[in-house]
């Protein structure tokens, strides 16, 4: 009985990754493939990257890539800085005022972020942040889910560990360094992989942010290109892909790391 157990969680787990595995699929297979052939089984002689060659003679999309890579990753560098160092502070370090600021923290995830964007717009115009890579990047290097969760996984520490790391002379920086910051690889694993994600695929803030073209970010230039070739499903596949590619390759190599982080950053404390 109980090979046959395994055998149907082996089979339901295949089912379903082949699920989860068919839209991405179909995306490929369209985006290789002339428009006649949409929907259809295509020959192996029509299959080519036509399609991408097109984007990148019609579309600025190197720009386009330019632009998301360097968001993202000014964004990401700045939220796990800030993240790890606040979650350290709220979970480790005795201060008046750490409960106050933690529920403070807590309270601003309960506010939907459509309430929070045409104010935030209005700061980052009169800022003259407006069609700028800075208007996309700082108002996002703190993010307060990001903060929770490094708050509850630094808990998940002991303190015997940071205790005798300050008897042996060490600072709470250099303990924090030293002792701290190599347990923490499953959380930075997990931060850089949302963090990865959501500024990858943003598409909200920057249609609301920038107005030039030449500023726009991949997802919203291949926007603009599945509204000019609604009718041409193969080559609005070929920007998908290329959309949807970097962040797979991302999860790929951080996906032991996420997942160890998202276990250990559970409620706690």
């Amino acid at each position: 009985m109980k090979r046959v157990r395994i055998c149907l969680l082996y089979a339901v787990m295949a089912l379903l990754t082949l699920v989860f595995l068919l839209p991405l699929g179909y995306a490929v297979v369209t985006s290789l493939v002339p428009f006649e052939y949409v929907n259809k089984i295509p020959p192996l002689h029509v299959i080519s990257l036509d399609n991408y060659k097109k984007l990148f003679e019609d579309y600025p999309m190197l720009q386009w890539y330019v632009n998301t890579v360097l968001v993202t990753v000014l964004t990401l560098a700045g939220n796990i800085t800030t993240s790890l160092l606040a979650g350290y502070a709220l979970a480790k370090l005795e201060f008046r005022g750490r409960k106050f600021v933690f529920n403070s923290v807590l309270v601003t995830l309960m506010i939907p972020f459509q309430l929070l964007l045409t104010p935030l717009y209005i700061m980052v115009a009169s800022l003259g942040w407006h069609n700028t890579i800075k208007g996309l990047v700082i108002p996002f290097m703190v993010s307060s889910l990001s903060i929770f969760m490094a708050r509850q996984f630094y808990l998940s520490i002991p303190d015997e560990l940071i205790e005798a790391a300050r008897v042996d002379g060490l600072g709470y920086i250099g303990s924090y360094f030293r002792v701290v910051l190599p347990l923490s690889g499953p959380l930075i694993s997990t931060l850089a992989i949302l963090n990865f994600t959501s500024c990858w695929n943003a598409y909200l803030v920057p249609s609301t942010f920038l107005a030039k073209t030449e500023k726009f970010t991949l997802a919203v230039g291949l926007n603009t290109i599945k509204a000019a070739n609604f009718i041409r499903p193969n080559e609005t596949m070929a920007g998908v892909v290329l959309l949807s590619f970097p962040v797979l390759i991302v999860f790929f190599f951080l996906q032991k790391g996420f997942i160890e982080g998202i276990a250990n950053s559970g409620i706690k404390g």
